[in-house]
């Protein structure tokens, strides 16, 4: 069966109302992942039953219009489709095998009557305020961000002026949501410019690129982190961003009555009162640092400090440095450390996860995100949406078999790491970073010149061993052996964005929400019922009116959209019903 027969099929079990004839279409494992179009939420749909249960109780489903992208891919078994719905647009994959649908992926692209301003919707740029008829666009603008948080009130306030808070900013302006972005550093970029000196992106520029607005074709394949957060500034000035800097979010609470925060920042020493109807925290998809309490910390008489507030190995020259961690950060301090003249050692009291960048780049990412990748027709946009239609559920197979291959390619690598005792893993299933990225955030280190330094003993190595306690001069390991040091840094990771929901609404509405990040339900304490997606990333919570936005540049590019529809729907009082499944048995993750 071609994909155009199966649209048909398809569309005409859904236009009959006849839930079994569509999920008949499907293989028995098959997935349906939709996001925001159908269930007014990221959710994938695994099996017969639960996709005829979606059928059944989305109505919805009856009235939409399919077809495939084009007459090339509606001939073939897969390819690129768009539909649409009563509410909007959007557009997808289908895979078939044998006539029966193995992944189906719906996203919505835009709400009908409600299009950003972009394209052939775009602004006149001309005055359009008829009680100032000669204000011109920057008298405006101005007029705008003086009145954000006096007369007027954001609809969304987003905490965090990273990529993710600005590139949904974007995204929200360009949909006509009020919003503002509230962040402690004084400027754009500056979560970047604050990160340790020798710092450059891991991720290729072509991964990496910002909405609306991407690198130009000369930027550097990674960008180094400076470049970073001087075009995040130029960012938020050309997309119009409101931006509050020198911001701090102090506390929130929801008022169920107004169905609205009241949301207390302090902002260059004056306090002022928000009431914004939706809090996002864009705060990266990480939480506070973990900082171990090891027995006898307090009698140290050198320096110690976490991994986020390191900045430059300069001051530790001729310094003996030991690093407690073995993930990317700590490769990437001990590289640093090296460059200006520290002795350093890792301490390593864990397996990680080690991708050279030279091979996983070609092996991984390159068939979508490169220049190859651009001159045959895969802009960012498909790439994004190509990645977005491999369900989690199908991801554990597709990363063995790559990293088999990566084994084979980099096994020379491996085993000299090994010969000097570093614990080196694939991962729990053999699956390597990109897994052990979703799953848990951490365990891994993207290779860009420590391993090799570890390799020949320019970074000492001490494995296998934890530590029992501190001593005025240094560490004593638990294999009896002591480290002296004069400076510790604690490379320990970080907790998840949870812990930020906690401080500053509280521990109740943290505890209501459940984890965020990794495979689960997000029910607190609790890894199931499977729902195939990221715990409470880019979709509604348990708490009416909060959400959480994050994740790497090309998540944070791609998420955003989803985001930013969700909020548009709500701002514009779309009727929605957040897809509710019945009941099922938890599938571990």
């Amino acid at each position: 069966m071609t994909l155009n027969a199966w649209l048909e099929a398809f569309a005409g079990a859904l236009s009959r109302r006849k839930p079994d004839a569509a999920a008949a279409l499907f293989a028995e494992g098959g997935l349906w992942r939709d996001m925001v179009a159908f269930t007014w939420d990221i959710r994938t749909l695994e099996g017969r039953a639960a996709i005829r249960a979606l059928v059944e109780e989305t109505p919805e489903t009856a009235d939409a219009q399919w077809a495939a992208e084009s007459p090339e891919a509606g001939a073939a078994e897969e390819g690129f489709i768009a539909f649409e719905t009563p509410v909007g647009r959007g557009r997808g994959y289908v895979r078939l095998k044998d006539g029966l649908c193995q992944t189906l992926l719906t996203v919505l692209d835009d709400l009908k009557g409600h299009e950003a301003a972009r394209g052939r919707a775009r602004p006149k740029g001309a005055a359009v305020d008829p009680q100032r008829p000669l204000a011109n666009w920057k008298d405006q603008l101005e007029a705008e961000a003086a009145s954000l948080g006096v007369e007027v009130q954001p609809y969304v306030l987003i905490v965090g002026g990273g990529q993710g808070g600005l590139g949904l900013a974007a995204r929200l302006r360009q949909l006509g949501v009020p919003n503002l972005v509230i962040d402690r550093q004084a400027r754009p970029g500056d979560q970047w410019r604050s990160r340790y000196h020798a710092l450059s992106l891991h991720d290729p520029v072509w991964y990496d690129h910002m909405p609306y607005l991407p690198f130009p074709d000369s930027w550097p394949a990674f960008t180094p982190k400076d470049k970073m957060g001087d075009w995040l500034e130029a960012y938020a000035r050309i997309m119009e961003i409101n931006f509050w800097g020198s911001t701090d979010c102090v506390r929130a609470a929801y008022n169920e009555a107004e169905q609205a925060w009241r949301v207390e920042v302090r902002r260059e020493g004056d306090t002022l009162i928000l009431r914004p109807k939706h809090l996002v925290l864009a705060t990266g998809n990480a939480g506070k640092p973990n900082t171990p309490a090891f027995p006898g910390m307090e009698t140290f008489a050198g320096v110690q400090t976490h991994s986020s507030g390191h900045v430059s190995g300069a001051p530790y020259r001729g310094k003996r440095v030991a690093v407690i961690g073995s993930n990317n950060s700590a490769h990437d301090i001990c590289a640093d450390l090296v460059e200006h003249g520290a002795e350093v050692t890792m301490v390593q009291r864990d397996p990680t996860h080690v991708s050279r960048q030279e091979t996983i780049i070609p092996q991984l990412l390159a068939p979508l995100y490169s220049e190859e990748a651009v001159a045959a027709g895969i802009t960012t946009e498909r790439a994004d949406l190509l990645v977005a239609s491999m369900p989690l559920r199908t991801l554990p197979d597709v990363y063995r078999l790559a990293y088999e291959e990566i084994a084979r390619l980099d096994a020379d690598f491996y085993a000299r790491l090994e010969a000097v005792g570093f614990m080196h893993s694939f991962g729990e299933d053999g699956t390597g970073m990109p897994l052990l990225y979703l799953r848990r955030a951490s365990g891994y280190y993207i290779d860009v010149g420590a391993s090799e330094m570890i390799a020949s003993g320019v970074i000492k190595l001490r494995s296998r061993v934890g530590i029992e306690r501190i001593e005025p001069d240094g560490l004593i390991l638990t294999d009896g052996s002591k480290l002296e040091c004069d400076v510790i840094i604690y490379a320990t990771g970080f907790g998840t964005m949870d812990q930020w929901a906690a401080e500053l609404i509280s521990p109740e509405v943290a505890q209501r929400i459940g984890k965020v990040w990794g495979y689960g339900s997000g029910t607190a304490g609790d890894p199931g019922p499977w729902e195939g997606e990221l715990r409470n990333m880019w979709k509604p919570t348990a708490q009416p009116g909060l959400w959480f936005h994050g994740g790497n540049l090309a998540q944070s590019r791609f998420y955003s959209q989803v985001l930013a529809l969700q909020l548009k729907a709500r701002h514009a009082g779309l009727n929605i019903n957040v897809y509710q499944p019945p009941a099922a048995d938890a599938v571990p993750a």
